[in-house]
């Protein structure tokens, strides 16, 4: 008997085994101290609230109350009087301790904070709240996420869905395309062309799939359709894991009009043919994205087509869209330098 290990004892694969097990029970353990902090601070801004309201105290009970809990607890973070200003707020907006229980205290007090600032309505609140549980968003997403006014812009682009996908599929693909798609992350001169956007949104592949929403896998950029010996490119190819569906994206730095439609009708068609899985994968959705588009113009567009097809609008930043040219630049420095040595 030897007490000589090696990989071959298979010592690697249990000590991965063991690792896996103890990391999943910190992650465990840490939610639910999470947990468990979320619905303490709950608890004490509804104290708060309760004794205000019971014997008239003011606003200054919360720094004395800052002051004897850092006594009484010095190891403890978390008193101070802003923090529990948020915990009399939180405990206001969230009067039903079920509510909170089952829902918003899975999520961390970070993100608590978070929905308190930017948001006004319970309903909005809640619906921010369960799409940060499902997708399992960071506080940073979280805010980008309401910053950018994911609510109000998810499931709004004309589709043809519903005539074109089983009902199931089709509410699902609906909620999964947004209008417009923010992409003030991307730099581009307000002239810049189609291919231009397209490398620009490579390069950002991050910050747009972050845009596009949790789902989407990036297959391919002007991906290679070869048909009767002719060549095509669609400019961008996604797989969506949850819909489990191909998704073709054309590029327009243009309005949208009508023959747009067709040539993305052709697109789907082509990847239908030739990369769906029919055992595995639901039909093949395409996703038009323009400078801007009229509705009414899209859905009459989309009304006659036969493959599920939606359009949508993208909004660069304003600073993006008054980029300056170089020459532009070089006159603004000129004019510059002659104000300095004017004044002085």
């Amino acid at each position: 008997m030897t007490n000589k290990l090696n990989s071959s004892d298979g010592y690697s694969e249990f000590l991965k085994g063991l690792k896996e097990k103890i990391a999943h029970a910190q992650v465990k353990a840490a939610l639910s101290v999470s947990h468990q902090l979320v619905r303490l601070y709950w608890q004490i801004g509804r104290e708060i609230l309760q004794q205000q309201q019971v014997k008239g105290w003011g606003a200054q009970v919360i720094e004395r109350l800052s002051r004897d809990l850092k006594i009484a607890f010095p190891g403890q973070q978390g008193f101070s009087p802003r923090n529990l200003k948020y915990m009399r707020k939180f405990a206001e907006i969230w009067p039903d301790p079920e509510i909170v229980q089952q829902a918003v205290a899975q999520l961390p007090w970070g993100h608590q904070t978070v929905l308190m600032d930017k948001l006004d309505s319970a309903e909005s609140r809640i619906w921010y709240i369960q799409m940060a549980i499902t997708h399992g968003w960071s506080r940073n997403i979280l805010t980008h996420q309401i910053e950018t006014d994911l609510l109000d812009r998810q499931g709004r682009a004309p589709t043809n869905f519903q005539q074109t996908l089983p009902s199931i599929q089709s509410d699902l693909a609906h909620q999964v395309l947004k209008d417009p798609y923010n992409l003030e992350f991307l730099t581009l001169h307000e002239d810049a062309k189609e291919r231009d956007l397209e490398k620009a949104l490579i390069h950002n592949i991050r910050d747009f799939l972050l845009e596009l929403g949790s789902g989407f896998a990036f297959v391919g950029q002007q991906f290679h359709l070869e048909i009767g010996g002719d060549d095509f490119y669609p400019d961008l190819l996604f797989y969506h894991l949850k819909l489990r569906c191909y998704v073709v994206l054309d590029l327009k730095m243009r309005n949208f009009v009508p023959e747009y439609a067709g040539k993305m009708n052709f697109y789907v068609s082509v990847v239908e043919d030739k990369l769906r899985d029919k055992e595995h994968d639901n039909p093949t959705i395409g996703l038009i994205l323009c400078k801007s588009k009229n509705n009414q113009v899209a859905e009459y567009a989309l009304s006659g087509i036969s493959r599920p097809i939606g359009v949508a609008s993208y909004e660069l930043s304003p600073a993006v869209k008054q980029a300056l040219s170089v020459e532009e630049i070089k006159q603004h420095l000129s004019e510059l330098d002659v104000e300095q040595k004017s004044d002085e």
